[in-house]
């Protein structure tokens, strides 16, 4: 088989054969002057300038042989752009570390950047009978997601992170009753719809609620990106639009400041009330965007506002937007990445909202944006439309200022007397050895005031007989082995660590999880149970998933249909909607391959 240069060889060879049959049809003439340089719309004097395209042959075509010409030229340039992307991804994908056993790399997309991971594999209970992972509440994978399809494309293999997108929609759990119990955990079997003869665990976690007028003081400092890249109306009208929803929200005994960076930093609020709204819509309305991106600055003076305005036993918030276009100033990442864990260690968290995809000179970082909140016990979500700024600074605001529980790790043990293999969903990032469970200066999740937290395994019984590993010929059988405790109607022991707020040392909760939870049919699941797994088949599939063989868009359709529950606020009819589009969208795509490779 001819690998990817000799085809991109020979496609680029055909097309220029067919743009010199073109020009040689045309009549000799004098050069085309030259296209006078425009500046581009920044209005940096030190901005970069752009140029138009220049002419590409000495003849003059006519129209119709101008218009094949440069059909020709898109074509090759498309071609040779796709090449690129793909050799810098491989080159960057070898060069990337390794974390529990997966290399990370990242996916270039219009120049916007997502991170990537092998997909959690299959694992034996006996030989490994142990899964260790910190909590996710992010959502920012889920919006990316949703404008990339609504937009007519589908996002790039491996570069959905499935748990943010199961954690988009709110559950259905049962509420805890008091601020001493956190969180309430649940759990349900039931069939999968994945592969025959599989089965899907649901852990539901449900965060303690607290109204708003109960919710405390809050010291918020808005690090906003107001460089050239946030001109277009997507990012900086957007956002202002987002913050001023915010700021309708707070109360006299919030503290708001507003700090501002491109080429240079600089304050624009420094604490003022959070009920002053005319200071704080009028300093968002002079904004403009040009310049340079020089975020390390400005996240440096924002944590110095951060500090000095510090409420005890508040909420002390840096809330970065931007679209995530580093270029000056502390560009290594992970110096970003430990500036702000350092800063959240001393009660000072980091929240971080993405604006705009497939624009800009860096394009859109959602891996730095991701990073950047998982190390600084914050939350990420990427704001793509008025509705969804809605959802995160008006509707879940809780979610997003307060934070009731921390370090949050789950750890589950399968028993291998029952449960022959298992795989957890999604987490890939968030996978942790089994000895950090227990080890308090390891850091994980936190979960925001009356948030819900899911996550699925897909498992398969002793009994299967879809089983995907063979069982090894001298291994001693954990159900006659004298040496195992083995509880026979368990399928698996849940543990559950989390630090209580201002607390040093971390609190265990155990659930065990008999098989006497089974349901024989998946239609008899809870509502919860199956919109969440159609909506995280939905995040395989785009993945291209190695371990999914027994669903289809139109199965998963089929299945979130079933599943719609109250839906007070439409998110998950917008998410049939959305599996609609895609189902349209991958049948299209797996038609041009075809008509490109017919054997």
């Amino acid at each position: 088989m001819m690998n990817d240069k000799h085809v991109l060889n020979r496609s680029i060879l055909a097309l220029l054969i067919s743009g010199i049959l073109i020009g040689g049809c045309a009549k000799e003439s004098s050069h085309v002057p030259k296209e006078d340089q425009t500046r581009s719309t920044v209005s940096d004097p030190g901005s970069i300038t752009a140029k138009k395209d220049l002419p590409v042959s000495d003849y003059q075509l006519k129209p119709q042989q101008a218009e094949m010409m440069i059909s020709v030229q898109g074509q090759a340039h498309r071609l040779v752009k796709q090449h690129q992307q793909l050799s810098e991804a491989k080159v960057m994908a070898s060069a990337m570390p390794m974390h529990n056993g997966n290399r990370l790399s990242s996916a270039t997309i219009n120049n916007d950047k997502f991170a990537t991971v092998m997909q959690n594999g299959n694992i034996v209970a006996a030989e490994t009978p142990v899964s260790t992972f910190s909590i996710d509440v992010d959502t920012g994978s889920y919006s990316t997601t949703r404008r990339m399809i609504n937009q007519g494309q589908l996002p790039a293999k491996d570069s959905v992170r499935v748990e943010e997108l199961i954690n988009y929609f709110s559950y259905n759990y049962p509420v805890p009753t008091d601020a001493d119990a956190p969180f309430n955990v649940t759990t349900e079997l039931a069939p999968s719809p994945y592969n025959q003869d599989a089965h899907l665990l649901r852990i539901g976690i449900k965060g303690f609620d607290i109204a708003a007028e109960q919710r405390g003081a809050s010291n918020l400092v808005l690090l906003l990106d107001v460089s050239g890249s946030m001109s277009s109306n997507d990012k900086l009208p957007l956002l202002k639009q987002a913050l001023l929803m915010l700021s309708q929200q707070l109360s006299a005994q919030d503290k708001v400041s507003i700090v501002v960076y491109a080429g240079a930093s600089g304050v624009v609020l420094d604490g003022v009330s959070g009920n002053d709204f005319t200071a704080i819509s009028h300093a968002l309305n002079q904004l403009t965007a040009q310049g340079g991106t020089n975020g390390s600055q400005g996240i440096q003076l924002a944590y110095q506002l951060a500090q000095k305005h510090f409420i005890k036993n508040g909420s002390n918030r840096v809330i970065l937007a931007t679209d995530g276009d580093f270029n000056l100033g502390m560009t290594d990442h992970q110096q970003l990445v430990d500036y702000v864990a350092i800063h959240s260690n001393n009660g000072i968290g980091l929240s971080t909202l993405g604006f705009g995809l497939g624009s800009g000179n860096g394009g859109y970082n959602d891996h730095l944006l991701e990073q950047l909140s998982n190390k600084a016990n914050g939350q990420y979500a990427y704001i793509d439309t008025l509705n969804e700024a809605r959802k995160v600074l008006v509707d879940q605001l809780s979610v997003t200022l307060l934070t009731i529980a921390h370090d949050v790790k789950v750890q589950i043990e399968f028993n291998p007397a029952l449960v022959s293999e298992y795989r957890l969903i999604g987490y890939e990032n968030r996978l942790l050895n089994r000895s950090d469970f227990n080890n308090d200066a390891v850091d994980a999740g936190e979960i925001g005031a009356g948030h819900t937290v899911t996550a699925l395994y897909e498992l398969r019984y002793n009994d299967s007989h879809n089983k995907l590993v063979d069982p090894l010929r001298y291994q001693v059988s954990a159900a006659v082995d004298g040496n195992k405790h083995v509880v026979s109607d368990e399928v698996a022991f849940l543990k559950l660590r989390y630090k209580a707020i201002g607390g040093q040392a971390s609190q265990l909760l155990t659930y065990p999880i008999s098989k006497q939870q089974q349901l024989s049919q998946l239609q008899h699941a809870s509502e919860d149970l199956r919109f969440a797994a159609a909506v995280a088949g939905f995040g395989q599939l785009l993945n291209h998933n190695h371990y999914v063989h027994d669903t289809d868009y139109a199965k998963l359709i089929a299945l979130a249909e079933s599943a719609m529950g109250q839906d007070n606020f439409g998110y998950r009819h917008e998410f049939v909607q959305l599996l609609k589009t895609a189902k349209v969208l991958s049948e299209q795509t797996a038609l041009a391959v075809k008509q490109t490779n017919p054997y």
